[in-house]
């Protein structure tokens, strides 16, 4: 498209910015029309996109971190012919796909953004699938040989950014990692309009800052001195696609409001429409507006590359296969943390669309095994967990199945991309090691007391905590087969082998461990002469063999308590639980955790619409305490949630 059509687009997609915002009574027009020229430039003359098969592997993206712009997206697509001025006029409303920020229901949009920071992450994540969709070798083998950052004519990633992003940190975690990958098909646009939301941004116009940043962490870099000039923008793009052996960016210096006086690098107009008394004084000076004009986005440049794309996608999906059950010797303890590592290799081979990330842990959390099984389907991102659950979702957007892994306290620092990776529907499992107060010496910055409500609270996840080997191994391959973000959480001490490779973990099961003093448990005789169970006892992971403790020592005495392990935290067995509460009258949940949010609340919401529940007494033994070092036997018993604690407990609430 040549330039005077080009302008006389930009002016058709001013129009729709300031229209819809206008009739939807919300939105940011200002932050829209300062990026009109950048992403008109990309979208009608660079781009190389199928509109009419969007998940095309041979496809282009886009991605808008600035999320907020959404009057500009639409507005592009629109003119793109793919949306009508019907659906722009939805813009906002409740039964339309075009959101205040994208999500997926808008099936164009690679994630669901607009908490600001996490685009150029995700567009990581997107370029390196991409790199493992066009190793061909990779496909046919599942292994690769020579240099494995080659991206191979992979197609590019394009963000758009704006200036106040720049603040945040997972933007450089990401700018990092993608000059280390040396990710050269990925392209960030920052639109420097120089206004935040209440004040002007840290560095205002001046880009020359941003450019020294961005080469100090090994970009290429492109500047436009008047980014709404499309003679200037047009050269940029030119020049950044050169760029072979980098990932580049384009530093834009532009005008917020561009195009309407009274809102030209004007504060106090984000996030504010115009009036429709003030809407016809902005459209009339725009000049000639054609609202029936289309531009034509190029598709893949190589068809026969996009075909083969879809050819490998298809190769990463998981085929049928017959797994050897694992098998570890009853006498001796394995960490849940190794377990896990030891599913991963096991599961890689053949799993072929799961990539593994760690960061800088994998000696621990024991994902060095998938890394020397499968190196090129692991990620190494170092200590940056914000940046690498952003990558997950990337990778998750283009078919792979992404696992996370690191401990489970430096996992919460990522809550917001936890957050809006189930808003993306993202597929991604999750490891939390060396979690709760039994990590022992290492002291409180180490251990995970969060974890388990960060990940309960999160929209439809599963929550997953296994107490021994076997359990760790068989919910790692249910992980897999369940989608969405799941979360497993393990252990840094060894523990005793429970179970055995005949045992089952479904996915919102508990396993049930009776005293052997009763008789409905491992023991027969004449039921007349069974013992009462006085309590249940509700744990999982460290603390079910506390309560293991507490029922043997508490059987020498002639009291029986039923103990549960419930391995899944969410979604809970409520059947079980419900059947224990009103067969023993008492459940005692006791958790390596805080009391918050917990294992603990899992149960009491339960049992809070259980209609008998006035009959019921529930206690919750928790960390409550500033934990510290020491070992984990005495911490345990700090914390009074060891056998001794679970032991007074029953006794008191029997007297």
């Amino acid at each position: 498209m040549d330039s005077a059509l080009l302008q006389k687009l930009c002016r058709r997609i001013r129009s729709d910015i300031l229209t819809i915002t206008t009739q939807a009574g919300s939105g940011h027009p200002s932050s829209s029309l300062s990026a009109v020229e950048l992403m008109a430039t990309l979208f009608f003359k660079y781009l190389r996109y199928d509109m009419e098969n969007p998940k095309d592997p041979g496809n282009d993206r886009v991605i808008f971190s600035k999320g907020h712009a959404t009057p500009l997206y639409y507005a592009l697509y629109a003119a793109a012919g793919v949306l009508s001025e019907k659906d722009l006029s939805g813009y906002r409303t409740f039964d339309s796909v075009l959101e205040g920020h994208p999500t997926r229901r808008f099936p164009y949009t690679e994630a669901a953004t607009g908490s600001l920071g996490q685009g150029l992450s995700i567009g990581l994540g997107e370029a390196l699938a991409m790199r493992l969709v066009h190793r061909s070798s990779f496909m046919v083998h599942g292994k690769t040989s020579g240099d494995q950052r080659s991206t191979m004519n992979a197609p590019r990633v394009f963000v758009l950014m704006g200036d106040g992003e720049l603040a945040e940190g997972s933007v450089w975690e990401a700018a990092a990692a993608a000059s280390f990958a040396k990710v050269n098909n990925l392209v960030l646009v920052v639109d420097v309009n120089r206004l935040g939301q209440s004040d002007p941004t840290m560095y205002g116009h001046d880009i020359a800052v941003y450019k020294k940043r961005f080469e100090a962490f090994g970009w290429g870099v492109v500047m436009i001195v008047d980014g709404n000039n499309l003679a200037q923008v047009d050269g940029a793009f030119a020049e950044a696609l050169k760029h072979e052996d980098k990932p580049v960016v384009i530093l834009a210096k532009t005008v917020k409001g561009k195009g309407v006086s009274f809102l030209e690098d004007a504060l106090g107009w984000h996030g504010k429409p115009l009036s429709k008394d003030e809407l016809p004084k902005a459209l009339g000076q725009l000049g000639e507006v054609d609202t029936t004009m289309r531009g034509t986005v190029a598709k893949p440049l190589n068809k026969g590359k996009g075909e083969r794309g879809k050819e490998a996608i298809f190769q990463l999906r998981p085929s049928p296969f017959t797994l050897h059950p694992p098998s570890y010797p009853s006498d001796k303890p394995v960490a849940t943390r190794k377990a896990f590592g030891n599913a991963l290799k096991r599961i890689g081979p053949y799993v072929r669309h799961m990539v593994v990330l760690d960061g800088d842990v994998k000696n621990s959390t024991y994902t060095e095994f998938f890394a020397h099984e499968c190196p090129d389907r692991f990620v190494e991102l170092f200590i940056a967990e914000q940046n690498m659950v952003g990558v997950a979702v990337g990778l998750s957007a283009r078919g792979f199945h992404p696992v996370v892994s690191s401990f489970a306290c430096f996992l919460t620092r990522a809550a917001d991309q936890v957050r809006m990776a189930a808003f993306s529907g993202a597929n991604i499992m999750m490891n939390g090691s060396h979690a709760g107060i039994s990590i022992g010496e290492d002291g409180p910055s180490q251990m995970g007391l969060e974890d388990l409500a960060l990940f309960r609270v999160v929209h439809g996840s599963t929550v997953l905590y296994p107490a021994d080997a076997y359990a760790a191994e068989q919910l790692t391959e249910e992980a897999l087969k369940k989608g969405g973000i799941v979360y497993i959480r393990t252990t840094r001490p060894e523990t005793p082998i429970l179970y055995s490779e005949k045992d089952t973990f479904p996915i919102g099961g508990s396993k049930v461990h009776r005293s052997s003093l009763t008789v409905h448990g491992k023991t027969s005789g004449d039921p007349r002469s069974a013992i009462h169970e006085t309590a249940t006892v509700v744990a999982a992971g460290i603390t079910l063999y506390e309560a293991l403790k507490a029922q043997q020592e508490l059987a020498k005495e002639k009291i029986a308590i039923r103990v549960i392990d419930y391995y899944s935290v969410k979604p809970i067995d409520e059947k079980t639980l419900l059947a224990a509460a009103e067969e023993t009258k008492t459940i005692i949940v006791v958790e390596d955790h805080y009391p918050e949010g917990g294992l603990g609340e899992a149960v009491a919401s339960v049992l809070s619409t259980y209609s008998g529940n006035q009959h019921i007494k529930l206690c919750h033994l928790a960390v409550r305490k500033t934990p510290r070092s020491g070992r984990p036997a005495e911490l345990l018993a700090y914390e009074e949630i060891d056998a001794d604690a679970i032991i007074k407990r029953v006794k008191n609430v029997s007297a």
